[in-house]
């Protein structure tokens, strides 16, 4: 289950060792932002070797590469691929056309390693307001899409507007994420909270992300891990009423029942729906019945 995701500076080694101990789920090795252009080539061998040599079973590796518009891109992947990381994120996708033309290299270095088709997924990382309008349309460009990631600081950048605490100004592009991702049937991530000492704005905001629909959301801190991991976890309590609701299906069914209540309240589909989908992200956290953190 991937609730928590980590951004770790490509160029720097003393970080990117200690990265599967921080408690993500998964580690984002990144090559654009994080690293000025003189040092692109050393960082690209960097995060190579790191991934060779370092036991990354914790979590997923994820690696964000530079932007199909500068010079960096195929290098990027020509050098990580052969890696195998779990995922290759895609920043300033505004088009499907960009999708495609990045999945086209990545199938053909997948032939040329003998690896199998879609070895490496694609994360298209939409930080413009051309790429959030675009949103359901990259979704589905391409079968290696599993997942969408919004940018909040270059998206308001575009938008030209103040990128603030309360993120009103990102109420539309964060909608607009959850609704196309999950009409694709792909997987989506919020942008990271930035203010690294403010614990309690963290939580407010990993919780709208949630009750928005998002999957779960990325860090640019390993302090913000922590909360990002329990807010996307299901609680005790819902666990346990998820279960509930299962057993109160299986037995109206053996008794005949049409309907169905639990706890004075009709269960419906879409009950049943988020009960089997909280069970399911129990089960992928080793959680049982009674055993939620």
């Amino acid at each position: 289950m991937r609730r928590s995701m980590l951004f770790l500076p490509g160029n720097t080694p003393n970080i990117l060792i200690n990265g599967a101990y921080l408690g993500a789920d998964a580690v984002i090795l990144d090559l654009e932002d994080a690293v000025s252009p003189d040092e692109k080539d050393a960082a690209r061998i960097l995060v190579r070797n790191a991934i060779r040599t370092l036991d990354f079973s914790r979590c997923e590796v994820i690696v964000r590469i530079n932007s199909l518009d500068t010079d960096f891109w195929q290098a990027d992947l020509d050098t990580i691929v052969p890696c195998r990381p779990h995922w290759i994120m895609l920043p300033k996708t505004a088009r499907s056309e960009d999708v495609q033309r990045c999945d086209e290299y990545l199938t053909a270095l997948e032939a040329k390693l003998g690896f199998a088709p879609l070895t490496v997924r694609l994360m298209p990382l939409i930080e413009t307001a051309l790429g959030v309008e675009n949103a359901f349309a990259i979704a589905t460009a391409a079968k290696r899409v599993g997942a969408l990631f919004l940018g909040a600081e270059d998206l308001t950048a575009d938008l030209q507007c103040k990128r603030t605490k309360a993120s009103r100004e990102i109420e539309y592009a964060r909608g607009r994420m959850v609704v196309a991702a999950r009409a694709a049937g792909v997987d989506v991530y919020d942008t990271p909270f930035t203010d690294v000492n403010d614990a309690e704005g963290m939580e407010a905001d990993a919780r709208c992300a949630k009750a928005l629909g998002f999957t779960g959301k990325a860090s640019i801190s390993p302090r913000h891990v922590e909360i990002i991991n329990r807010v996307f976890s299901p609680t005790l309590a819902e666990i346990d009423y998820a279960y509930e609701v299962l057993e109160a299906i299986a037995q109206g069914k053996a008794q005949g029942k049409g309907a169905v209540s639990l706890r004075g309240k009709m269960i419906d589909a879409p009950i049943v729906a988020r009960a089997r989908q909280t069970i399911a992200a129990a089960e992928a956290l080793g959680l049982g019945k009674g055993e939620a953190k």
